[in-house]
């Protein structure tokens, strides 16, 4: 429980885009009198019901509801309030409550917490005196407001336990559609806990048994809400199904503020999708069709990102003057605080866009006031509610603009202020942020020691988040702009940063295990974000306890690109860590790690590929190629760090060798290792399965048609094989058969992609993908023994993807094996089938490690006359253990 407990918040920093007001949240059933009249001929999903007790007490309901319609929060408080004290002179237990119930809700839209627990206490002690049973529906009405507010206020476990005790109340008074509205929220508390597959599983059974039902505002709900859901998942496709279902829905039923979220959602499902024009055009009819201006200006802001992503500044100065001229007519409340902060940072992003454009005509009418005057706005608005959070975010953005201007001491105090009003808040996405920017400032004050201890706060608060891979916690940060790259990746470098220049020339021990192990915790969360969940959970041992055992003859490497240099941290056997440093700029080695990798793959430029990988040996190698030697190191284990995941160290080239013919090579996602144990004593038991032809619909992709010799080859080392061959390799095949024997091996021999984007990795079966997120129900099946090694043969990463290694490490990791062999890109099948062969060959003689087996088969490749080149040989790589 306390592991899901953590379970929340990492993730929605990997959102870039403005993620839609969940349309139960944003779209709250008010409460009402049993008995009165609702105007409108839909369920009262956006209504505020008028209450026919009093003339005058009508007459400002009336008013409370157009007021809440609109927006206008505070002006509908004010209303309430009258209506309250007419309730309370006249006694009216029954009206007061339901009145008071959407007293808070109002309040909950300014974020005014304090008087909406007052108001919802209130109500409920009211309806506690009553008889329930008479007032079922009004109970039920007001318990769900009191849900809301604790899911506002990051009581996700409450909030889910009060609409499980809606529902049960609705079902006693035979009402149906309260019922759905229940269970749709308890999905929302489902997603706030991290319980996404449980969310997405209860939406889809509501959407299952409406789906018989006529059209309803549930259930074009409860298929937007399975649309959102989906759309964090990663599952794109099944996403956009449920929201343009949502969306006919909405619009048969005529419900424009439906049809409005309906629509961006699916903007923001484009977006994901990289399809930028239709997310433009989806944004653009929501603009048109909403009646929520606060959607609306997320709409807008959502096509501003996007047009400055693309720097397409002529388009951004038509827009801004529009979002400035209504973000100024948006009523107070929490999320129009946001809406000013956010078109604030925007601002920023365009002045710096237009800056290095220089684009002067443009940058003449943007200054840092501009976006200074809004962040005051902010915060001033945020003061009059008592919104600390919503404080913290404007103080954390105002103190940035102050931090760009070099005005050290006013945006450290900024960042106090903000820092302490996060913390007391609970608001740990907005805390680290602060964390990081008073780091930042402190180290550019020459503060070291101050320094560290603040980017230390902001990891450990990371760290503390690690496991909390959910997007939408709350309104709140559903209109916080993150991006992993921009906002949870650089904390990470930097603190390293930080930590070895502290040394000051001096090697210290501790500090340089303090680097690798945050180093390791930033490939870690980029495997979380990858997923949109906890990985690597099992438990594990340390790189340097396997290394430091009697007679290892393995080291460890970490190199680490920073902003001006490349570190490199190194671990021999028995010996403390050391670095060496190389002063060269990120983009610098970039650059060339890129022109390398594309070089690598083609088998005529050996002589460009020796040049440019012997620059890389140089950096990583060189400088400990002496001590290797007399420490008889003979494998090298690689904990690659950003684009060097998509090298292969093998082939470094020292001027002379390559790494391969020195060194056998593996390499780790991290420090640790899953129950590290040698395979030579065990009999090899392999599935094997592949894809002559690939599947209809993957044109792109060759046949494999040596992959039979390939079975044959493996067969003929001696591996005891159960093969499944083209139409009986279909995922079910594979999961039954691996659920049914114990294999140590599955080999598979198809094709495949590795990518950065998790919809985008993937291998072929007969019937067409099998994406990465399958794989840990593929290969784990309930209490077998766990695969000890995977073999994909034939697959590649994605072409023009810096970062598509990620995917490689995801498969590895999600598989669950113990070790895992791929390919870096799609190699002759011939020389597929006479490595596998080698491999195996050499495994089977039970008296080596599999690194010294793939190193060996790599070994007889090279030797081949028609296979020396590295774009042959050097595709393999070994992840995970290596013994």
């Amino acid at each position: 429980m306390l592991m899901a407990k953590t379970t929340r918040i990492f993730l929605r920093l990997s959102l870039y885009f403005l993620v839609a007001l969940l349309c139960i949240v944003g779209s709250p059933v008010l409460a009402k009198v049993p008995g009165s009249i609702n105007s409108s001929s839909q369920l009262p999903i956006n209504s505020l019901t008028s209450l026919p007790v009093a003339t005058d007490a009508a007459s400002l309901l009336q008013q409370g509801k157009v007021l809440y319609s609109t927006e206008n929060f505070a002006k509908a408080v004010e209303v309430l309030q009258q209506a309250v004290q007419i309730y309370k002179q006249q006694g009216d237990s029954l009206a007061l409550a339901a009145t008071l119930s959407n007293l808070s809700l109002a309040y909950q839209q300014l974020g005014a917490w304090n008087q909406a627990q007052q108001a919802i206490t209130e109500s409920l002690n009211l309806l506690k005196t009553q008889d329930k049973n008479q007032n079922l529906q009004l109970f039920a009405q007001s318990l769900d407001i009191q849900g809301r507010l604790q899911l506002a206020m990051g009581q996700s476990e409450a909030a889910l336990a009060t609409w499980q005790e809606t529902e049960k109340i609705y079902k006693q008074a035979n009402s149906q559609s309260g019922v759905v509205r229940s269970l749709i929220n308890q999905a929302q508390a489902w997603r706030t806990q991290g319980f996404y597959p449980r969310a997405v599983k209860t939406l889809d059974r509501i959407s299952q048994t409406l789906k018989s039902q006529p059209d309803s505002i549930e259930k074009t709900v409860s298929l937007r809400s399975l649309g959102d859901a989906l759309l964090v998942l990663g599952d794109l496709k099944k996403s956009r199904r449920a929201l343009e279902e949502s969306l006919i829905i909405a619009q048969n039923l005529q419900s424009r503020a439906d049809i409005g979220a309906s629509l961006f959602s699916l903007g923001n499902n484009a977006r994901r999708q990289h399809q930028k024009e239709q997310a433009i055009a989806y944004y653009e009819q929501t603009i048109a069709v909403s009646p929520s201006p606060l959607t609306k200006i997320q709409a807008q802001l959502n096509h501003l990102g996007l047009l400055i992503e693309d720097r397409q500044w002529a388009k951004v100065q038509t827009l801004l003057p529009p979002i400035e001229s209504q973000l100024k007519q948006l009523p107070l409340s929490r999320a129009s605080i946001y809406a000013h902060v956010n078109y604030s940072q925007s601002l920023a992003k365009v002045k710096s866009g237009v800056l290095q454009a220089s684009s002067q005509s443009f940058y003449s009418g943007l200054s840092t006031k501009d976006s200074a005057k809004l962040l005051a706005r902010a915060i001033e608005q945020s003061r009059s509610l008592g919104d600390k959070r919503a404080e913290a975010y404007a103080l954390k953005s105002l103190g940035g603009l102050y931090e760009e201007t070099r005005q050290w001491p006013e945006a450290q105090d900024l960042t106090r202020q903000g820092l302490a009003l996060a913390q007391s808040s609970n608001a740990p996405e907005i805390t680290y942020s602060l964390e990081w920017q008073l780091g930042r400032l402190l180290w550019a004050q020459k503060n070291i020691n101050g320094a560290i201890t603040a980017y230390d706060a902001a990891v450990d608060t990371l760290k503390s988040l690690r496991r909390d891979l959910v997007v939408n916690k709350d309104v709140v940060n559903q209109e916080v702009q993150f991006n992993f790259r921009d906002s949870v990746e650089p904390v990470y470098r930097q603190s390293v940063e930080l930590l070895l220049q502290s040394q000051q020339g001096k090697p210290n021990e501790k500090i340089l295990e303090k680097a690798r192990e945050r180093i390791e915790a930033l490939q870690l969360a980029e495997l979380d974000d990858f997923f949109r969940e906890a990985c690597l959970q099992d438990k594990k041992v340390t790189l340097d306890r396997v290394v430091d055992k009697d007679n290892s003859k393995a080291a460890i490497l970490y190199p680490i690109i920073l902003r001006d240099e490349l570190q490199v941290i190194v671990k021999i056997p028995k010996q403390p860590l050391q670095n060496y440093t190389n002063k060269i700029s990120q983009a610098e080695v970039e650059k060339l790690l890129v022109e390398l990798r594309r070089n690598l793959v083609n088998p005529t430029a050996t002589k460009i590929v020796q040049t440019q990988s012997q620059q890389v040996y140089n950096w990583l190698l060189k400088p400990i190629e002496s001590q290797l030697q007399k420490s008889d190191v003979d494998t090298l284990v690689f904990v690659l760090d950003g684009p060097l995941r998509n090298l292969p160290m093998a082939a470094l080239y020292d001027g002379k060798q390559y790494l391969v013919e020195k060194y056998a090579i593996a390499l780790s996602v991290g420090l640790q290792l899953l129950d590290p144990k040698p395979l030579v004593k065990q009999q090899l038991r392999a599935l094997t399965a592949g894809l002559t032809q690939p599947p209809p619909g993957f044109p792109k992709f060759a046949p494999l048609l040596a992959i039979k010799s390939e079975f044959e080859g493996i067969s003929k080392a001696g591996v005891t094989t159960t093969s499944l061959l083209d139409g009986d390799f279909k995922k079910k095949n594979l999961e039954s058969k691996i659920g049914a024997a114990s294999f140590n091996i599955v080999h598979l021999a198809t094709h495949g992609q590795f990518s950065s984007r998790l919809e985008d990795t993937f291998i072929l079966d007969f019937d067409g993908q099998i994406n990465v997120k399958d794989f840990d129900t593929l290969f784990r099946s309930q209490g077998k023994t766990v695969v000890e090694l995977l073999v994909l043969s034939a697959c590649q990463t994605a072409t023009g993807d810096s970062r598509a290694a990620l995917g490689l490490a995801g498969a590895a990791v999600r598989a669950g094996a113990r070790s895992t062999i791929a390919s870096l890109w799609q190699i002759d099948d011939q020389s597929t089938a006479m490595f596998v062969s080698a491999f195996y060959r050499e495994l089977k003689s039970g008296k080596i490690t599999k690194a010294e087996a793939v190193h060996r088969a790599q070994l007889k490749l090279l030797k081949h006359p028609n296979y020396r080149a590295p774009s042959f040989w050097s595709a393999y790589v070994l992840i995970g253990n290596w013994l």
